[in-house]
């Protein structure tokens, strides 16, 4: 018996505004979580995470695309 097995897939659907958006802001809360010596700095890491790979799953959740060619 074959069993088939859907798989999750992470394709982009964030356009290059986009990214470099959530790239100024990680980078943005990471350096003000560091002068304020603050743990909420590493929220940071989220947008610029998500600006790296070019995938958002609540982007994925609501269906909205950025980018024009995806």
């Amino acid at each position: 018996m074959t069993t088939i097995r859907k798989t999750a897939t992470m394709e982009k659907n964030m356009g290059q505004v986009d990214r470099a958006l959530r790239a100024i802001i990680g980078i943005i809360v990471i350096v003000l979580g560091v002068v304020y010596q603050n743990w909420l700095g590493a929220i940071g890491l989220i947008p610029l995470l998500t600006a790296s790979i070019g995938f958002c799953p609540l982007y994925k959740l609501l269906g909205i695309k950025t980018c024009s060619e995806c």
